[in-house]
């Protein structure tokens, strides 16, 4: 997981490991700022102050897992198409989408989640933030 001064992590170093991908993929999102949030021992993934992602693990059934914001119809899909993907887990049924990242999901639709999830925060921020943030990410 990404690399933060101070923070104790529930993680086990190989666990981390098995998911650096998954916090490449987050990163790689236009200004995004990583978070451990120690209460809930999980890493947040920000956007402008907005959470997009969150990975953690389940305290009822200890599986790692992401937790996206996504548009709730994709979500809708998503969750039809792959018995590891749910409602969030602690988030609102309806915005929030759960991957069990040990589960049958492709890595490729859940980098595609990822972005979604970035854009979804990104397209609810004022249009001129947007701009800034788009244009400063431009390679």
């Amino acid at each position: 997981m990404a690399q933060l001064t101070g923070s104790v992590t529930p993680w086990p170093e190989d666990m981390m490991k098995q998911y650096k991908w998954l916090d490449a993929c987050l990163q790689k999102q236009p200004a995004t700022e990583v978070v451990f949030q120690p209460a809930w021992q999980a890493y947040k993934y920000m956007l402008s102050g907005k959470m997009y992602a969150l990975i953690g693990i389940n305290d009822q059934n200890g599986r790692p897992m992401l937790t996206l914001k996504l548009d709730p119809l994709h979500s809708d899909l998503l969750r039809q198409q792959y018995q590891d993907i749910v409602p969030g887990y602690y988030m609102n049924k309806v915005n929030w989408s759960t991957v069990y990242l040990d589960g049958a999901v492709p890595q490729d639709v859940i980098e595609g989640m990822v972005s979604a999830s970035h854009h979804v925060v990104l397209s609810s921020l004022p249009k001129k933030m947007q701009r800034e943030i788009l244009e400063s990410y431009v390679t």
